[in-house]
C-alpha cells in the first residue's frame, strides 16, 4: 500500500495562483486559486485512471478549516454561520468527498458527523492495517459509512476548541456554545448560559433554543467533556521535547 498527501496550499491567504491561472476567472486571485486546485485536484485522479489503479486507491478530498473573514482573502461559508478560527460551523465544516469505485457507492450523500482524526483509522482499514493497540486511537473507521453498509459514522459529538479554550460541543445535530466568538476577529465572550443551537433547523446558529425547553441537551455535551478529560488523565498528553519515535508508558 501507498500513502500520498497533496497539500493544496494556494488557495490559502496570501493566494497566489499559478501565473497559468492568473485571471482565469475574472474574480480575484481566490477565485482563481480555487479554479487551480479544482484542475489540479481532477488531474490527480485522472492519473489514478491512468495508472489503472483507481479501484484499488481510496481518495479523499477535505480541508482543514472553513473559510477566511478578513478581505481581501473572504471566503463563503454558504448557510453557515460564523469563519476561521472560531467554533461556528462555518469553520468547522469542510468538504469531505471520497472516492474508491467498487468500494463506495457514487453519489452517496451523508449528514454524519465526522472528523479529521477518522482519517487515519479508516485509511488503516481500508489498507488491511492494524490500528494501534498500545495507545489511545482518537479517529473512528469510516469504511462501513462510506460503503454503505452503515447510515452512520459512530461518532455522536465534537469537541470544538479554539487554542486550548473549549468553546463549544458537537452532539448530534445539536451544538452547545460555552463561549461566544462568531468571527476569528470578535472577542471570545464567556457565557453565563450556554447557546444552543438545532443545525437542521439553524445552520446559522442565529436563534438560541436553549431556554427553556432545550436545556436536556448539556448532559450528553457534559457526558461528552467528562469523557474526553477522562482520557486526557489516563493517557496524558506527550510533553513538547519527547523524542520521536514516541514510546507509550506500559
Amino acid at each position: 500500500p501507498f500513502f500520498a498527501y497533496m497539500p493544496v496550499a494556494f488557495p490559502h491567504f496570501p493566494t497566489l495562483p499559478h501565473p497559468d491561472y492568473e485571471g482565469s476567472t475574472g474574480l480575484g486571485p481566490f477565485a482563481d486559486s480555487f479554479h487551480e486546485m479544482d484542475e489540479r485536484v481532477g488531474e490527480l485522479a485522472d492519473l489514478l485512471d491512468e495508472l489503472d489503479i483507481s479501484d484499488d486507491t481510496l481518495f479523499v478530498f477535505t480541508s482543514d478549516n472553513g473559510a477566511e473573514d478578513v478581505l481581501p482573502w473572504r471566503g463563503w461559508t454558504g448557510p453557515w454561520g460564523g469563519s476561521y478560527f472560531t467554533a461556528m460551523e462555518g469553520c468547522l465544516r469542510v468538504p469531505f468527498i471520497a472516492r474508491w469505485p467498487g468500494h463506495i457507492p457514487a453519489g452517496r450523500v451523508s449528514n454524519e458527523v465526522t472528523h479529521a482524526v477518522d482519517i487515519f483509522t479508516t485509511f488503516a482499514t481500508a489498507a488491511g492495517a492494524p490500528v494501534p493497540l498500545d495507545r489511545p486511537i482518537d479517529g473512528i473507521d469510516l469504511m462501513p459509512l462510506l460503503d454503505g453498509t452503515s447510515d452512520t459514522s459512530g461518532r455522536e459529538s465534537i469537541l470544538c476548541f479554539v487554542g486550548d479554550q473549549l468553546h463549544a460541543v458537537k452532539w448530534k445535530n445539536w451544538k452547545l456554545h460555552y463561549i461566544w466568538q462568531e468571527y476569528m476577529l470578535d472577542p471570545a465572550v464567556q457565557l453565563g448560559v450556554p447557546r444552543a443551537f438545532n443545525l437542521y433547523e439553524d445552520p446559522g446558529e442565529r436563534h438560541d433554543v436553549f431556554l427553556p425547553s432545550n436545556t436536556w441537551v448539556q448532559r450528553p455535551c457534559m457526558a461528552a467533556i467528562g469523557a474526553f478529560w477522562d482520557s486526557v488523565e489516563a493517557h496524558p498528553l506527550i510533553a513538547p521535547g519527547t523524542a520521536d519515535p514516541y514510546e507509550p508508558p506500559t
